[in-house]
């Protein structure tokens, strides 16, 4: 069965919400896309089928896609504070967890986490695997405070691994775009500037060192993480700051993280599973955003054997399926 790992779940209460709590402006398009929008850079958008189930259903099958593993896009609920954030992770997984179980062979869910409060998170971690039935957590690559590597969400991290839990990583937008303000970098160039700093930074903090049993998936094929291990590897060796919550190079903790297939780009898959092999590799589309098929992944030369591990092998193997 060919698995897409990353596709998304779009809410409308949430959007509603998201919309009101950063005062975004509503902007129409003529090919039916509504774009929620800051100060001109496009925040979050959507189109009328992407709220129609049977529709993306229909798409699935038309695509030879067997099941899908579904989380809340960026921004995911970090906008939002307090109590208001507790509430709507709960919301949206609660509405995620219905859709899943309405079609339970065709999509599995990730839960979101009010990471602003780790208490909360850990109660929710809790409620959304034993209550819900989502089979592993969203996790964005900033949360608008402290980094993920910060010595407050070692309790998080440690709940995960006793777990071993699946994480999906999405990007976040930097907490800086000011001089990101034409042409949608924020969006095109933003996010995966922010995928590579995040996983860099737990490299380097241990975070894999100390919790080494649970998988994380890096979105968008790592961004430019790979691209950078040598870089990384040279701090290792030149810097004692680089050394200090690690025993071996960066490279060797990349190898063991995951990464999915949504750069799309064949040269850039080759060079991913050049690097870490195709057991760490796995199918996704970016649905509905992207909404790609899986040429890309079926284009591959690799072997047989090595494309089925991408296609859904792998992804079987994290979520426990037969």
């Amino acid at each position: 069965m060919n698995i897409d790992i990353h596709a998304h779940f779009v809410d409308r209460h949430y959007l509603d919400e998201l919309t009101r709590q950063c005062k975004l402006d509503v902007e129409e398009t003529a090919d039916g896309k509504t774009l929620l929008r800051d100060r001109g850079a496009t925040i979050a958008w959507t189109r009328p089928d992407m709220f129609d189930v049977e529709h993306r259903l229909r798409d699935m099958d038309k695509k030879g896609i067997g099941m899908r593993v579904l989380s809340v896009s960026a921004p995911n609920v970090y906008p939002f504070a307090g109590d208001e954030q507790i509430r709507m992770a709960r919301h949206v997984n609660d509405r995620l967890a219905e859709y899943c179980q309405a079609h339970p062979d065709r999509f599995i869910g990730l839960a979101s986490l009010p990471l602003n409060d780790i208490g909360a998170s850990l109660n929710e971690i809790d409620r959304a695997v034993s209550e819900l039935g989502l089979k592993g957590l969203a996790i964005g690559s900033n949360i608008g405070g402290p980094p993920l590597n910060d010595r407050r969400f070692e309790p998080l991290w440690k709940r995960i691994n006793e777990l071993r839990l699946p994480v999906i990583e999405h990007p976040m937008f930097p907490k800086d775009t000011s001089d990101m303000g034409e042409f949608e970098l924020p969006l095109r160039v933003g996010l995966m500037f922010d995928t590579t700093l995040m996983a860099a930074r737990m490299i380097y903090a241990g975070i894999f060192e100390r919790y080494p049993d649970f998988p994380l998936v890096l979105a968008h094929s790592g961004a430019a993480l790979i691209m950078l291990l040598e870089r990384l590897d040279n701090g290792y060796r030149l810097f004692p700051d680089c050394r200090k919550h690690i025993n071996r190079l960066p490279s060797e903790y990349a190898s063991r993280l995951y990464y999915d297939t949504c750069a799309f780009v064949e040269a850039a898959l080759m060079f991913v599973v050049g690097a870490v092999g195709a057991s760490q590799v796995l199918a996704g589309t970016d649905d509905p955003f992207i909404g790609s098929d899986l040429s890309h992944v079926q284009r591959l030369r690799v072997s047989d054997a090595d494309k089925a591990a991408i296609l859904g092998g792998n992804a079987a193997k994290m979520f426990g399926l037969s």
